[in-house]
């Protein structure tokens, strides 16, 4: 039987792609290997998992003995594990550099000593740093400004060496904020939702006035199968929207769908030792295969919010202090783990 490996495919990205790949590729045996840690749940992949459509592999990708246990045999593996929250990176660079830069290297030569055919690399818009006017195409230089992105930029860096190098069939997808349900509530939209679930203000880094787009999970899903299928190896494909907003427009569209004036419940803080201003990708080459957002953020947003409302319980570590770090909810399960 075919397989597909996803990493991280229990986190909130890598479920939405499971999900979405599972769908596009019934006959194919899907395996997600995902080493578990506070921002994956056993519940994201549930519907997977205990129907028989899906085996959880319990490990790091830095374990390249397991690496290539898990990758063995694999047509696609989608790479899609990774340290993802900028916060976080300020705090513990050494971690990102190890998951992000390693776990790639290591995923990478696993593939290549196990002859996997195809390769999509789930990188980040961030790569590209700020970019205060305009858009970045594909060919826009890396400006890195945050250990998190700097890693994710690194980690292209060592894909850049096996293209050239072993000429493997990688293609990386840069996509820009995703939203929906299951994401962990350490980025704006669930950390929003769920403070205000709780009675708690909105905490908004400066003046609020930093500027994202934003890209439905479904729809970034849809573009990776896309690629699965129709990238082009060794090129890179970004993956955006045209939904752009200041984190002080999520913050008052949250409140309004609480019922709450946004002065009534929003609590300036300093910012960041550095916040980009803003984020922007031009998107024409996958457009160019079919591909083009389905979803909007402003028809999508309330539903996400009721999600969260209705699954506090998944994240009651969290609920107890919400104001402060994220900490590990834990899975109960070990490394090597196989969950059929």
């Amino acid at each position: 039987m075919p397989k597909i490996v996803i990493t991280g495919g229990a986190g909130f990205i890598g479920s939405h792609i499971a999900y979405h790949v599972r769908e596009q590729f019934p006959a194919h045996q899907l395996v997600i290997f995902d080493k578990m840690t506070y921002a994956a749940d056993v519940r994201n992949i549930q519907g997977l998992t205990a129907t028989g459509h899906a085996e959880l592999v319990v490990g790091d990708v830095c374990d390249f003995d397991l690496a290539c246990n898990v990758v063995a045999g694999a047509d696609y593996v989608v790479h899609a594990a990774a340290e993802s929250h900028v916060d976080n990176s300020f705090g513990n660079s050494l971690l990102f550099t190890r998951t992000n830069v390693y776990g790639t290297h290591t995923m990478l030569e696993a593939c290549r000593r196990m002859g996997v055919k195809r390769i999509v690399h789930v990188s980040t818009d961030e790569v590209y740093g700020e970019v205060r006017t305009g858009a970045a195409d594909e060919t826009t230089s890396l400006n890195p400004t945050n250990p998190y992105s700097a890693s994710k930029a690194g980690a292209e860096m060592v894909i850049s060496g096996y293209l050239h190098s072993y000429r493997m069939p990688i293609v990386t997808a840069r996509g820009n904020n995703i939203y929906g349900i299951r994401q962990y509530p350490e980025k704006i939209i669930p950390r929003f939702a769920m403070l205000l679930d709780c009675g708690k203000k909105l905490t908004v880094y400066g003046s609020g006035k930093n500027r994202r787009h934003y890209l439905a999970a479904g729809d970034f899903a849809a573009a990776i199968v896309l690629l699965m299928r129709r990238g082009e190896a060794g090129c890179i494909y970004n993956i955006g929207s045209e939904d752009e907003f200041e984190n002080i427009e999520i913050a008052g569209m949250i409140a309004d769908i609480f019922g709450h004036a946004l002065e009534d419940v929003i609590d300036f803080v300093p910012d960041r030792p550095f916040n980009d201003w803003r984020y922007a990708i031009d998107s024409s080459r996958i457009r160019a295969l079919g591909w083009t957002p389905q979803h909007r953020l402003i028809d999508d947003l309330a539903g996400v919010v009721q999600w969260y409302r209705d699954n506090r319980s998944r994240f009651q570590r969290l609920v107890c202090d919400i104001a402060g770090q994220a900490t590990d909810i834990g899975t109960g399960l070990q490394t090597g783990t196989r969950t059929p």
